[in-house]
């Protein structure tokens, strides 16, 4: 699953791309994507700037953040830090982030140089959305905000040291959390351990929605999760993109954790029929689509490179 398409919505908002000397989008509905393509004469920099520039720009409520890295896409993108923290007085109203809004034409999730985004948080604490893809060189630091109820980070594979930083967060009022973790081919370090401070589901009690997804340790995930607290107070459970297989299918077929559950998102699976079929008899609803063979010696995780 390469991703080749940019986003068309985030945080309840419309995604419209912006070029400089267009208007600003309305901001009731609309969010701009900011990118540079390989013909521009501007960096992203110096396009941000001329959109601070726009009329209204304070009422700005949402930014996505599109391709920076036309002249090196091995550089950190610092620059575009620096400056989305620099105009923080200038975007009062910002509350919807998503940074890296990249599709494999542009670059490969996988190969997208990320950076530390702890001065984003820092510059924007009353973000209740958040998105990042690219995980090489990615840090947030320390996660604290009573304000994030989104966050969603999509990566070929993420280090063990990312995943700790959000398990560890404190986020009182996240109401989503959707983690790729991906695969070691791809720079994942992840382990199952590392998801041990979410289970007894106290650190984020508004908790409805839980992706850890895209692994190539999907069957040990599922098996930790299935009698974990953390799924009494959710509504969905995405163990999708991954290699989950039987093995892992069993420990959530025989959790009563599970059947509590309103949605089961397992979609990219390498199940056995007599095993999809115990699953749909949970009596929620599962997603069991994008069946791979589950005889195949070398499963795959559906977004790595």
């Amino acid at each position: 699953m390469a991703i080749g398409e940019h986003l068309t919505q985030f945080g309840g908002f419309d995604v419209t791309a912006w070029r400089p000397g267009e208007a600003l989008p309305d901001p009731a509905m609309q969010i701009a994507r900011l990118f540079v393509e390989w013909d521009d004469e501007q960096s992203w920099v110096e396009q941000f700037r001329a959109f601070l520039e726009l009329p209204g720009v304070e009422r700005t409520r949402g930014l996505v953040v599109g391709w920076w890295g036309v002249d090196d896409s091995e550089a950190e993108p610092v620059d575009v830090v620096e400056a989305l923290a620099g105009a923080r007085e200038r975007l009062p109203e910002l509350h919807v982030l998503f940074f890296g809004d990249v599709t494999y034409e542009e670059n490969e999730v996988s190969w997208i140089q990320n950076t530390d985004l702890s001065p984003l948080l820092a510059a924007y604490p009353r973000l209740t959305h958040l998105g990042v893809r690219g995980g090489n060189g990615l840090t947030l630091g320390p996660l604290r905000s009573d304000a994030l109820r989104h966050l969603v980070i999509q990566a070929g594979g993420l280090s063990s040291d990312v995943v700790r930083e959000v398990m560890t967060a404190d986020l009182p009022n996240l109401e989503h959390l959707e983690v790729y973790l991906g695969t070691e081919n791809y720079g994942s370090t992840a382990t199952v351990e590392d998801l041990t401070p979410i289970l007894d589901g106290a650190r984020f009690p508004k908790l409805r929605y839980l992706g850890l997804k895209d692994s190539d340790h999907q069957d040990q995930i599922a098996q930790v999760l299935a009698d974990a607290p953390v799924l009494d107070g959710l509504h969905t459970l995405d163990l999708s993109l991954g290699t989950l297989s039987d093995e892992g299918a069993a420990a959530l077929v025989t959790s009563e954790r599970v059947r509590r559950l309103q949605r089961l998102d397992l979609q990219h699976h390498f199940c056995t029929p007599e095993m999809m079929a115990r699953l749909e008899a949970l009596g929620i609803e599962v997603d069991l689509g994008d069946a791979q063979d589950p005889d195949d010696e070398w499963r795959f995780v559906a977004l790595g490179e």
